[in-house]
């Protein structure tokens, strides 16, 4: 019998709340380039020794730095003078049944692959060092992966929720509208490094964007205070369309750290469109949580789900699987406003079979407990009792981490 718990939640919806504050770092952010290429190392790891073995070996590519580099942005296009550094760390299988696996050749080519469709201006031969750090594990874990039953190789607690508030949706929906193909198109200045903040007061709303601008489409300050105010208009305007029946008024501010009259010194300009070119370190673990976005108002695990291996590592299984369950209980139950799913492991218990697996709902207006209990418990059962369908899914990339 698996440990299920189902318990009413008396707390106040969180978009009913007053304050409420949500972050989305966006795919040129050094955070979400770190996170992003430690998992894409997985999934190569992943492919290469089923490819090979049959089956996937034990890794975690979860300890990832990239370290910035150095940059001179200029009106009409600068330099680089010192390129990135990603340093790639923790464990893996390097020699297998008399094989060796080309780990510097999966590493490089994931990272190449990766930042040639995410970061337009970003050479991975020229503009980032790559580290390659990655050790043999201990014998204990690795022998994780030659039982007959899988089981945790960590004793890890995760938490996901549904469903996304209306800022939560508009903070990850404006990123990706900045980050998308159309936006880019008009506005080829602006880089990939868009970080977006919300605050929400009541029902008034204010985004605070940084967005990285590329120097050598601004010939002069004049053009990109011109070319600054024509995005934020068209950001406006897709706010306002898209979310304006949510609140009140929704105010958009951008690169706030502007001054005219300053020269370089008063423009968000970079050379690469990322400030890990000159201006800022990402790390594994410090961006998105795997739904996307950085909320605030809601519970979050530590665990960096990134990188980590999909079959054993339940930080990454159970980070996803939570938010997975709670969407799957909220689509499927009729009578919640809110969904939290909690999982925690033990090390060495089967991943199927967590320490404790709890469900907390906020209950709809005329709905009880007893309304909804039995449903619940019941998807909770199936989709742990699926679990090894859902670490295929992830092993093939199907959800993405950041």
């Amino acid at each position: 019998m698996r440990r299920i718990s189902v318990e009413p939640l008396q707390a106040l919806p969180v978009a009913r709340r007053r304050v409420e504050l949500v972050e989305r770092k966006g795919v040129g952010h050094p955070d979400t380039i770190s996170d992003a290429i430690a998992e894409e190392i997985s999934l190569a790891l992943c492919h290469t020794y089923t490819e090979l073995f049959g089956g996937i070996l034990h890794h975690n590519i979860d300890k990832g730095l990239l370290v910035a580099g150095v940059t001179e942005p200029k009106l009409g296009g600068g330099r680089v003078i010192e390129p990135m550094r990603l340093v790639i760390g923790d464990r893996a299988v390097l020699h297998y049944q008399g094989v060796d696996i080309p780990i510097d050749r999966i590493v490089r080519e994931a990272v190449e692959e990766w930042v040639t469709h995410h970061l337009r201006f970003v050479d991975p031969e020229r503009h980032i060092i790559i580290q390659n750090e990655l050790k043999p594990g201990s014998p204990e874990l690795v022998d994780i992966f030659n039982r007959e039953q899988v089981v945790a190789n960590d004793t890890s607690a995760a938490v996901g929720y549904a469903p996304f508030t209306p800022l939560e949706q508009l903070v990850y929906r404006t990123e990706r509208f900045i980050n998308g193909s159309a936006f880019k198109e008009d506005f080829p200045e602006i880089g990939e490094d868009v970080k977006v903040m919300g605050v929400r007061q009541g029902d008034s709303v204010t985004l605070t964007i940084a967005a990285a601008f590329v120097d050598r489409f601004i010939d002069r300050e004049a053009t990109y205070f011109r070319r600054k105010e024509e995005a934020l208009a068209r950001i406006q305007a897709f706010v306002d369309e898209e979310f304006g029946a949510h609140f009140q008024g929704i105010r958009v501010d951008m690169n706030t750290l502007d001054v005219p009259g300053r020269g370089e010194a008063g423009m968000y300009l970079t050379v690469l469109g990322t400030s890990a070119e000159g201006g800022d370190c990402g790390q594994v673990g410090r961006g998105n949580r795997v739904n996307g976005v950085i909320a605030l108002n809601r519970p979050m695990g530590t665990e960096a789900a990134a990188g980590k291996n999909p079959v054993s590592h339940v930080g990454k299984i159970y980070n996803i699987l939570s938010h997975y369950m709670a969407n799957e209980i909220y689509e499927r139950v009729e009578g919640l406003e809110e969904v939290y799913v909690w999982l925690c492991s033990q090390i060495g218990r089967p991943i199927d079979d967590p320490l404790i697996a709890s469900a907390q709902v906020v209950l709809a207006e005329g709905a009880s407990l007893a309304d909804v209990e039995k449903a619940i418990r019941d998807i909770m059962v199936q989709e742990l009792a699926q679990i090894y369908s859902f670490t295929e899914r992830l092993a093939h990339g199907e959800f993405r981490v950041w």
